[in-house]
């Protein structure tokens, strides 16, 4: 009977009180709003074909919409309140470096069938009360395939609002858990 009971109050313990995990934010005391920057877009749309670089790829107006899927990611987030970046504690910079979609699987007719799509920004987050860089991420990706044929089919904007949306995410957790 004892051991029953032992093992209940074991039971409910790890019912209330988790394994361990945290679901509230890691961010530092006094730390509520943030403000988002545009994306910056730093893609040459002249530079060179190379053997790292096969083919050339481009998304017209890409930086808005990270630029807002990352608002909408920490808005539905909730751990950081958006605000203007005159009443913000932590202003995030962004800037779009590269968009790249390449090839994943070809048919027998050596004809592509899958691709992968991704997206490249660097970031900074700083403290708009100290002005101190509280970190600076490089070749920060989101990423997406998508499959031209058959039933996961999608189509390339599909492919690229959830390579844009992954991003958001990553850079949403990026800020509010890696403190």
């Amino acid at each position: 009977m004892i051991k029953k009971s032992v093992a209940l109050v074991i039971v409910f313990s790890f019912l209330l009180y988790g394994c361990g995990y945290k679901t509230a934010s890691l961010l530092p005391e006094g730390i509520k709003t943030i403000f988002v920057s545009n994306f910056e877009n730093k893609i040459d749309p002249a530079r060179e074909i190379s053997d790292r670089r096969s083919n050339y790829s481009y998304w017209p107006g890409l930086e808005t919409s990270i630029t807002r899927a990352v608002i909408d990611g920490f808005i539905f987030d909730r751990h950081l309140e958006v605000q203007r970046e005159n009443n913000s504690d932590l202003i995030l910079k962004g800037t779009l470096i590269d968009f790249r979609q390449t090839p994943l699987s070809y048919s027998g007719d050596d004809t592509v069938d899958e691709f992968r799509v991704e997206v490249f920004v660097d970031l900074e987050l700083y403290d708009q009360h100290t002005g101190q860089n509280m970190w600076m991420e490089n070749g920060f990706m989101g990423q997406s395939s998508y499959s031209i044929t058959g039933p996961n089919e999608k189509t390339e904007a599909q492919a690229v609002k959830n390579a844009v949306d992954d991003l958001a995410q990553r850079i949403v957790e990026r800020t509010v858990e890696a403190w």
